[in-house]
């Protein structure tokens, strides 16, 4: 069954569904973020749901609204309750420290680490203790149209996902057929991996999906332990590293971020509703686009008339700057639950 969209409309209206109703088998669904396009060198997931704790979700914004990258998570973990030379507090991080300075003189700038000069020292001191504030990390693919060929191509990915174990869960988003048995179920996945089946023909709202088959939370493999203790913390230590870098991503940019590489600017750029979502339109192709083909390479593409951006309210700056604000204000009101 086709769904006759792209799949990067598609991963826009799971990121959106998993908004409204993840997990979607609990009436009491913990605090959670939502969003696309992160991963690691090696693998990049198209949906990502961080699921957190309120409290310490509320803890890990004394550092702000921006995300944290590694280098600025090694200062503020370590920074001391009192003040202290920084190379005697901080771990070695693994490259010259001279980075770590100037990471150091980042993090006071943002505010999230205080400094001081002792002399030709430069202390350091925190200003919270950095909460441990992800419970779990869940993957979600989105093949809306599953068939068998997209199914070879996506077992060797989950099959990756399983065995390093970076995610809690990983899942398979897929377009329901309404089949009796759904085509997802026959096809060669990892049986760790769930299946999702979504409706979104009448758009997305909290009811749009459904559970066809149930994740294996995942743990590293026995057979892949290291030899020793330490071997084993230091590899603990290196993916609760890798998690929080991921969070930290989540957190700063989520989902709604595709106004950065498509054309919010060009005249014939629209948001539509559909259903408790909002999708990117081309009124010159009375189509959602993607972010592919959504940009000043289109020969549909017409700059906003100069005119449109000294305008007041409501569109103040014009429409395009209208957009990328709404879809800011709408990031900043649900990824901050």
């Amino acid at each position: 069954m086709s769904t006759g969209r792209s799949e990067f409309v598609y991963e826009l209206q799971v990121c959106r569904w998993a908004e409204l109703a993840w997990p979607p088998d609990e009436p009491q669904p913990p605090a959670h973020l939502v969003a696309r396009q992160l991963g690691t060198k090696q693998r990049r997931w198209d949906t990502v749901v961080v699921e957190t704790d309120p409290e310490a979700l509320g803890a890990r914004r004394e550092f702000g609204d921006r995300e944290l990258d590694s280098d600025l998570l090694h200062i503020v973990r370590h920074a001391p309750e009192e003040w202290a030379f920084y190379r005697d507090v901080l771990p070695h991080p693994g490259y010259p420290w001279r980075y770590v300075r100037e990471a150091i003189h980042r993090a006071d700038d943002r505010g999230i680490v205080r400094t001081r000069r002792n002399g030709n020292k430069i202390e350091i001191k925190r200003i919270a203790a950095y909460p441990d504030w992800v419970d779990r990390l869940i993957a979600i693919e989105n093949k809306p149209d599953l068939d068998a060929s997209a199914a070879r191509q996506l077992a060797d990915q989950l099959e990756h996902d399983v065995d390093t174990a970076l995610a809690d869960e990983v899942w398979v988003a897929t377009a329901k057929t309404g089949r009796r048995v759904e085509p997802a179920l026959l096809e060669s996945l990892p049986v760790e991996a769930g299946i999702l089946t979504t409706e979104f023909e009448g758009g997305v709202d909290a009811d749009a999906g459904s559970i066809e088959w149930y994740p294996t939370r995942l743990s590293t493999a026995d057979g892949d332990a290291p030899d020793s203790d330490a071997a084993s913390d230091a590899v603990d230590a290196n993916r609760h590293a890798r998690r929080l870098e991921l969070a930290e991503r989540a957190y700063g940019r989520g989902w709604r971020n595709y106004g950065r590489t498509m054309r919010p600017d060009c005249r014939h750029f629209e948001l539509r509703r559909d259903g408790r979502a909002l999708l990117p339109w081309c009124a010159a192709k009375g189509r959602h686009q993607s972010s592919m083909v959504c940009g000043s390479s289109c020969t549909d593409f017409q700059p906003e008339p100069p005119a449109w951006r000294t305008r007041g309210w409501p569109i103040e700056g014009g429409p395009g700057k209208g957009i990328k604000r709404l879809l800011a204000d709408r990031a900043a009101r649900y990824n901050r639950p």
